[in-house]
C-alpha cells in the first residue's frame, strides 16, 4: 500500500498562514474587540515561547538517549503549544496597538529623545525580531515535513530534516522569549 503524501497540503498551509497572520495584522484597518483584555498576552507568549524551548531540548534529549516515545511526546506538545501561540499571537496583534522599541511615553511615536535614550539596542532588538520573524514564517514547512516523515517511519529522512528543523524551531522559540524581555520595559 502506498502511504500518504501531504505535501501539498502541507505546502498550502505553509503558504497560507504567513499570508494570513500578514493580512490581519497589518491588513486590518481597525483593531477587533474580542470582548476579552487581550494586553497581557505578550508575557503568556514568551510562557509558550520558553516552553517550546524548553521541550525541544527535552526532545533532543530523549531522542539522544533512545527514549522514542518521551522524544515523540516532546516535540507533539511542541507543536500544540507553538499552534496556540500562532492563535494567540494574531488576536493580541490583531486587537493591540504596535508597541515600538524605546517608545517610553507610549504615543506610538519615536522622539529624538527616546531614540537617544534606547540607543545601539534599538538595532540590535530590530535584527533580533526580524530574524525571528523571518524564521517562524520558514519554520512552518520544516516542522510539517519532519512531522510527516516520522509518522511515515521514514526516519532516516526524518533526522536529516530535524537537523535542520531542530536548530531552526529553537532558535525561533528562543528569540521569541528575547524579544519580549526587550520590548517588555514599553508596553503600556
Amino acid at each position: 500500500m502506498k502511504e500518504k503524501s501531504f505535501t501539498l497540503p502541507i505546502i498550502t498551509i505553509s503558504i497560507a498562514i504567513p499570508m494570513a497572520v500578514a493580512f490581519l495584522i497589518l491588513g486590518l484597518k481597525t483593531k477587533v474587540n474580542f470582548g476579552f483584555n487581550t494586553s497581557n498576552l505578550p508575557l503568556f507568549h514568551a510562557i509558550l515561547n520558553s516552553t517550546t524551548a524548553i521541550l525541544l531540548l527535552a526532545s533532543l534529549y530523549f531522542i539522544k538517549n533512545g527514549r522514542i516515545v518521551a522524544h515523540k511526546r516532546a516535540n507533539l506538545t511542541a507543536v500544540v503549544l507553538s499552534s496556540v501561540f500562532l492563535i494567540s499571537y494574531v488576536i493580541y496583534h490583531s486587537s493591540n496597538p504596535s508597541v515600538k522599541y524605546g517608545d517610553l511615553n507610549h504615543d506610538g511615536i519615536l522622539s529624538a529623545d527616546e531614540k537617544l535614550r534606547a540607543g545601539n539596542l534599538r538595532y540590535v532588538y530590530y535584527f533580533i525580531l526580524s530574524s525571528h520573524i523571518i524564521l517562524s514564517g520558514i519554520i512552518v514547512p520544516f516542522v510539517l515535513f519532519t512531522l510527516q516523515r516520522a509518522f511515515q517511519e521514514r526516519f532516516i529522512a526524518h533526522k536529516k530534516l530535524a537537523r535542520f528543523t531542530w536548530p531552526l524551531w529553537f532558535y525561533v522559540a528562543v528569540t521569541g522569549v528575547v524579544v519580549y524581555i526587550m520590548i517588555s520595559p514599553y508596553y503600556a
